[in-house]
């Protein structure tokens, strides 16, 4: 699939977008939007002609790739059968899709309570936590991303959180592994594990355990940097919650559906949640659609009490169909094995032979297609490229990395001092090898700044 180039036309769709849409997360006056003309598999293009190689998934959600055949014909013929119909009611995409999800979680996460998107998935995720245990409080790491609204964006620990958040939200942060920057001045991985599972304990046992309703994790947190949990820190975090009568949610919006090279990154790691939130992957943001996985007992706490939260479009059909068709073309393609597979074989040693020849990688990390490079001035004392939330001429180097990997041809995912290396699940082999390749080129640009 293709356009001729129309630069005409790519004017008047940036000229609208200037004069009237308003995007997130941005200064408004300092962005400059690329237009948009298609996008097939792995690539998109301009209007100009130029193609990118989506190292981005867009935001990590395109698992299946761009404009997936299957997917888009089963909108289609949803939209020719039954465009929309409110949540009230049983209709067969909707009921196909939560048996499809519900067969793939783990352990009894038999209930799928249907939202837009994963921001409302961890907003109701918390709601049910908290009228389960009749409990005020949520606990949730400081290197985190939960979504923008109310109770998310206070879970979340990054930056965007800072002018968002009221202070009243109940919400207390804690520190998870990360033995690359460890704020527990470990050595190795079970050291890491072993002290950051003390510090959980102890922030439990100090903001009170009877005050305590969940404990929210990003399985392997995304946005955040793609830190890997240490083997037996989930599994640690699963027997603190038995312990305190406090429930696990998991947060699985972006590793989940493949992205890690299993349908939930949490099976890596055997660990079976109370909670889990899903988005992105499920159709691939082709139609907008999340939601939260019930354990069983969670569940009967709604069976005569009736549950206070819903949304006019949850389960829409548009959504639904589209993730019954995603999530059978995974299956019947496979499409999960295809991610763990290029993980290991190509993305995995690629990258780890960058790394070797550019001094600005400090470390890299990953599973499946869902890897980061940190990229450091110095490998001795780890001082990253850019500082913590740097802004304006202080994030100039990463600035100019993701400009030459866009030169280039390649679209990457850049997050403070790191580019996430994140591809669509269906990446074929060749694909990911020219993505390194440019990579390897641009990453000229930050060595630059090394010391």
């Amino acid at each position: 699939m293709s356009t001729l180039p129309d630069p005409a036309l790519g004017a008047a769709v940036k000229a609208a977008d200037r004069a009237h849409v308003f995007h997130s997360w941005s200064a408004q006056g300092l962005i400059d939007p690329l237009a948009v003309a298609g996008a097939e598999g792995s690539y998109f293009w301009d209007f100009e002609g130029n193609r990118y190689l989506d190292f981005s998934s867009q935001l990590v959600n395109t698992n299946i790739g761009h404009q997936h055949p299957r997917v888009v014909a089963a909108i289609q013929e949803q939209a020719a059968r039954l465009c929309t119909f409110a949540p009230g009611f049983a209709v067969e995409p909707r009921s196909e899709a939560a048996r499809l999800i519900a067969g793939r979680t783990p352990g009894d996460l038999n209930r799928i309570f249907f939202t837009n998107g994963g921001a409302e998935a961890v907003e109701n995720a918390v709601r049910m936590a908290r009228l389960h245990t009749g409990r005020p409080k949520v606990l949730s790491a400081y290197r985190s991303y939960h979504g923008a609204t109310a109770a998310a964006i206070h879970l979340t620990g990054d930056p965007r959180r800072w002018p968002n958040d009221s202070g009243a939200a109940g919400v207390v942060h804690f520190w998870a592994p990360f033995l690359y920057r460890s704020p527990f001045h470990a050595e190795t991985e079970e050291q890491e594990c072993e002290r950051a599972l003390r510090h959980l304990e102890d922030t439990v046992v100090f903001e009170g355990p009877a005050t305590v309703a969940a404990i929210v994790l990003e399985t392997v947190p995304g946005t955040a940097g793609i830190m890997v949990p240490p083997d037996g820190y989930l599994a640690g975090v699963r027997e603190i919650c038995d312990r305190y009568g406090i429930v696990f949610v998991l947060d699985e919006v972006m590793a989940g559906f493949g992205r890690t090279g299993r349908w939930f990154a949490a099976d890596h790691w055997g660990v079976v949640p109370d909670l889990m939130t899903f988005a992105k992957g499920v159709n691939s943001g082709y139609v907008p659609l999340g939601g939260v996985a019930i354990s069983d007992e969670i569940a009967a706490t709604f069976e005569k009490r009736p549950y206070p939260g819903g949304l006019t479009y949850s389960g829409h059909p548009l959504a639904c169909a589209s993730a019954v068709a995603t999530i059978t073309t995974m299956a019947e393609e496979g499409i999960v094995e295809n991610a763990a597979r290029i993980g290991a074989d190509v993305l995995g040693p690629g990258l780890r032979e960058l790394a070797e020849r550019h001094p600005a990688v400090g470390e890299v990390r990953g599973l499946g297609v869902f890897w980061a490079l940190e990229l450091v001035r110095d490998r001795t004392t780890r001082e990253p490229l850019v500082p913590y939330n740097a802004a304006g001429e202080d994030n100039a180097p990463m600035a100019a990395l993701a400009a030459a990997c866009r030169a280039a041809g390649l679209w990457p995912f850049v997050n403070m001092n790191r580019i996430h290396v994140v591809p669509p699940c269906t990446v074929t082999d060749s694909e990911a090898k020219d993505g390194l390749a440019l990579l390897d080129e641009a990453l000229t640009v930050a060595d630059r700044h090394t010391a």
